[in-house]
């Protein structure tokens, strides 16, 4: 065979497979298929866009299909934006793009966000659209487009510069921060905050909640089981400053912040609390529960659970827990913080502990020991005392510190995450209530 035939050949076969690859039908029969038949948004707050939804449309036959048209079944009225194999579903044009095409064996992707107008309603709304495929044989198929809309009151940063209350129904959320500043005092009550990407609560003067949550603002999932309101690193958390005092946090929830709760060092007041929290939860944080230096803070009936730092470290000053749980079951890092730890001096820093005093509290975690008491500077104040209380740490032989203690052990029958109702870590669910086998009964935050 000579060169010149084999190029022939060659080029004859390429020509057969390009028809081949470039035949397309008309035939009714012929469809399309689709990863999903209704593409399920996860709930949005108004006005904020989605974050980019995906599916895939297939050609499984054996011949090419030809699109007539791709369009949203309601045009611009509900707020979806599509991107079809890179060709945008222009708006201002009648929501549809026209001429792609799919060939055989082969698949293309559709991108779906969503900005929703505000709708007036307290509770989310349901938005519906379809994307309608019309084929060149005539042929219609959708995907149905859903998503739930959520109203919100938005703040792109608040300056609190005098005494204020929020008391609102409707979310809010919040961009920036919100700062409170030295002479003032803001009250939270009955509301719900969700803080975007690194937002968070610098406390220069004094705030106090009520029956309020403050959580991230992501209402979408990480994954299918995975929502991100379980993932840890979500909003910034409350930094108390120097000059703060007198906060108060009641039946208030702070969970998936980088840290819960930030006492700067100030001068000690023996007095005065400068932080105090009753029947409050911190959860799921990135950092530490709750951190104070040289202060005095009191905590009642709270849970303070699974941190990537300590649930509850205490540099100095007083604390007084009182029928608390703390549980250290974090998820995400085996190098997590302790349960409950305490001492007079942080890195280069001395912070006399007047007294650190734990009663009818339960202190539990994963690890063998999670109460970690560090006199770091012998010549400084370190008293602390603990009364009725389970604590998993080796025993002491100590009475004069720690009367009616419930040592917990790795080898106990009931310990550790046995204790609570629900420690789910595969999912990342949790219900810290005490299941009806704990020994701990009348301890903890949920007596």
């Amino acid at each position: 065979m000579t060169k010149q035939t084999l190029l022939f050949l060659l080029f004859m076969l390429g020509l057969v497979a390009c028809e081949d690859d470039d035949s397309f039908t008309t035939s009714p029969s012929a469809r399309l298929s689709f990863s999903v038949d209704t593409l399920k948004m996860d709930t949005l707050f108004s006005s904020v866009p989605s974050t980019t939804y995906s599916f895939w449309v297939y050609n499984r036959g054996s011949d090419g299909l030809r699109l007539s048209n791709v369009r949203l079944a309601q045009g611009n009225q509900t707020g979806f934006r599509v991107n079809v194999d890179g060709s945008f579903l222009d708006n201002s044009l009648g929501s549809t793009v026209q001429g792609l095409e799919v060939r055989k064996g082969d698949s293309i992707r559709v991108f779906v966000e969503l900005t929703a107008a505000e709708n007036h309603q307290q509770e989310p709304v349901l938005l519906e659209d379809n994307l309608m495929f019309i084929l060149e044989s005539g042929v219609e198929q959708k995907v149905n487009l859903r998503a739930w809309a959520w109203d919100a009151l938005r703040f792109d940063s608040i300056v609190v510069s005098r005494d204020s209350l929020i008391c609102s129904d409707r979310p809010m959320v919040v961009y920036g921060d919100i700062r409170i500043d030295s002479a003032a005092t803001l009250t939270l009550r009955n509301t719900t905050i969700y803080f975007h990407d690194k937002a968070g609560i610098h406390v220069y003067g004094t705030l106090k909640t009520d029956s309020v949550l403050m959580r991230g603002d992501r209402l979408d999932h990480m994954f299918d089981y995975l929502p991100y309101d379980r993932v840890s690193g979500q909003w910034r958390g409350i930094r108390i400053y120097s000059q703060s005092s007198g906060n108060q946090l009641v039946k208030t929830e702070i969970r998936n912040a980088e840290y819960g709760v930030v006492c700067d060092s100030a001068h000690y007041d023996s007095i005065k609390p400068r932080l105090t929290m009753d029947n409050c939860v911190v959860h799921n944080c990135k950092g530490p529960g709750i951190q104070s230096y040289n202060a005095y803070i009191q905590l009642n009936g709270s849970q303070l659970t699974n941190t990537l730092g300590d649930c509850l470290c205490v540099y100095g000053g007083l604390a007084v827990i009182n029928a608390c749980t703390l549980a250290q079951f974090y998820p995400f890092s085996a190098n997590r913080g302790a349960a409950l730890r305490f001492g007079n001096k942080h890195e280069n820093s001395t912070y006399p502990l007047a007294g650190l005093v734990c009663l009818s509290s339960i202190v539990t975690g994963y690890e063998a020991d999670v109460v970690m008491g560090e006199a770091g500077d012998t010549t400084a104040l370190f008293d602390y005392y603990f009364e009725n209380s389970l604590l998993r740490t080796p025993s002491v032989n100590d009475t004069l510190r720690f009367k009616r203690i419930l040592w917990e052990t790795p080898k106990d029958s009931v310990q550790g995450k046995q204790h609570f109702v629900l420690i789910d870590e595969k999912n990342l669910k949790y219900d810290f209530h005490l299941d009806s086998i704990s020994p701990a009964k009348g301890l903890g935050a949920y007596q």
